[in-house]
């Protein structure tokens, strides 16, 4: 009760009520083992606020769990006990573009969606497009280093990330760098803090990397009789020197669920599917396009459709982002998992998936990043009914990845749902040292407690 009256002190925006409190203690991921409602959730309007209340919480050992829209897929932003929940919506604001120096400084609660409309005025954008982006936020971005479709040719979160003002969990505030292009002065605090899922620092304000908009997209969709044709046309094209800034792969079930929900003409009859997006300045895009066609061609793509116009290539791209709420159609749960694995090695991930599912029958659409290895599997199931199932099933799967030099996560983060493989993710001397950096920056715990590490 002290704890409360002197949060109250420092901000009149908290939720106390249990029926309020029961709204945070969910988020994307799916049930649960215990259901934990935090203490109090805060709204801080600016960074002093997020200061006082850190260094009460620390004095107090009450935890913190920072959270915007909830969205994570792996109970990052779920409750743990004798914890507050900041919630960052009002720092929504952004704050400047800067087109001669190409940067862009925003509050966490900015949507990457809402950012990249701002930026269109400037002939800008910011190139991390999460399938989610119309709500996923920067904060959460930079604490899961979010990617998407774009990271073949863009890269993710943290190569567009300059400066961060972090509030520690003793309170104190830190300017990570320096609003500059180019900076070795010192240790990369900066993108120590990108991906850490909150366990850290709380990011209260950023300083991103923007660059120039493409003038043209072109989207090809190339059918396949194969997993195996696809993911080989799939190196054909890196092999020729190729860099589209999207090369996703979908399989024949993903394809067909969409097309079922969400008609767009899309072909059901194929095994595989590779979406393709080239951007860049119009006469090159096209001269690519012809390139691209023949080798498409030579690799066995049966069927090859070209998006017109700027209309269609957002009506694929729709098709593309609806396939987890086509799913949801089909079971009350989905459950989508991320993985990345070397990209000679994306057909054994597919192929085990299907033999994981069909061993137990558990509805599964698979797609992905194929450029960067990067796959992700959406599980359609009741967990009522099939929670046991589909505990074996990930074991199995995540195990199998990490046996093929992949990894556990390329976006998603770790959370609670998979913190149980970190010990066979990462080298046991890194591991540690991990453990050290932890220790030393939130020496009492508080930050996103058993999240992660």
């Amino acid at each position: 009760m002290d704890f409360l009256k002197e949060l109250k002190k420092i901000t009149s925006d908290i939720l106390l009520k249990k029926e309020d409190l029961y709204v945070y203690a969910h988020d994307t991921s799916q049930n649960p083992e215990e259901l934990i409602l935090p203490l109090a959730v805060v709204f801080p309007k600016n960074t002093q606020e997020v200061s006082k209340i850190a260094k009460l919480c620390n004095e107090y050992k009450i935890s913190i769990v920072p959270r915007a829209q909830g969205t994570n897929h792996c109970g990052g932003t779920r409750p743990v006990k004798n914890c507050i929940v900041i919630h960052f919506s009002k720092m929504n604001k952004i704050i400047k573009i800067d087109k001669e120096n190409l940067i862009a400084e925003v509050e966490p609660n900015v949507v990457i969606g809402d950012l990249n409309k701002k930026l269109d005025e400037f002939n800008l954008f910011f190139p991390p497009d999460p399938s989610n982006m119309a709500v996923s936020t920067i904060g959460g971005a930079i604490a899961l280093c979010a990617g998407g479709p774009r990271t073949f040719k863009y890269g993710n979160t943290k190569d567009y990330v300059i400066n961060l003002e972090v509030v520690l969990a003793d309170g104190s505030i830190i300017q990570t760098a320096k609003n500059v292009a180019k900076n070795v002065t010192g240790y990369n605090i900066t993108s120590l803090f990108v991906g850490s899922e909150g366990t850290l620092g709380l990011i209260t304000k950023a300083t991103l990397r923007l660059i120039p908009k493409p003038q043209t997209r072109l989207i090809t969709m190339a059918y396949f009789d194969s997993l195996v044709e696809a993911a080989k046309c799939v190196n054909e094209i890196i092999n020729q020197g190729f860099i589209p800034s999207t090369l996703d792969l979908l399989d024949k079930y993903t394809i067909q669920t969409i097309e079922k929900f969400n008609p767009c003409g899309l072909l059901t009859d194929k095994e595989a599917m590779l979406l393709i997006e080239l951007d860049g300045f119009k006469n090159s895009v096209l001269f690519e396009l012809e390139i691209l066609k023949e080798i498409l061609v030579s690799s066995g793509a049966k069927n090859i459709v070209q998006a017109k116009n700027d209309e269609e290539n957002e009506n694929i791209w729709r098709a593309r982002r609806s396939a987890f709420s086509a799913l949801t159609q089909l079971k009350p749960n989905v459950i989508t998992e991320d993985m990345v694995v070397p990209r000679n090695k994306i057909v054994d991930l597919i192929e085990k998936i299907q033999e994981l599912a069909k061993k137990y029958n558990i509805i599964t659409a698979t797609m992905g990043h194929a450029g960067d290895g990067n796959i992700h599997p959406n599980f359609a199931l009741d967990l009522e009914k099939e929670k046991d199932n589909f505990q074996k099933l990930k074991d199995e799967l995540f195990y199998y990845a990490l046996s093929i030099d992949g990894t556990l996560s390329g976006e998603h983060g770790v959370g609670t749902h998979k913190k149980k493989y970190i010990p066979q993710a990462i080298e046991k001397n890194a591991y540690e040292v991990m453990k050290k950096i932890k220790k030393l920056l939130d020496e009492k715990n508080i930050l996103n407690k058993d999240k992660t590490l």
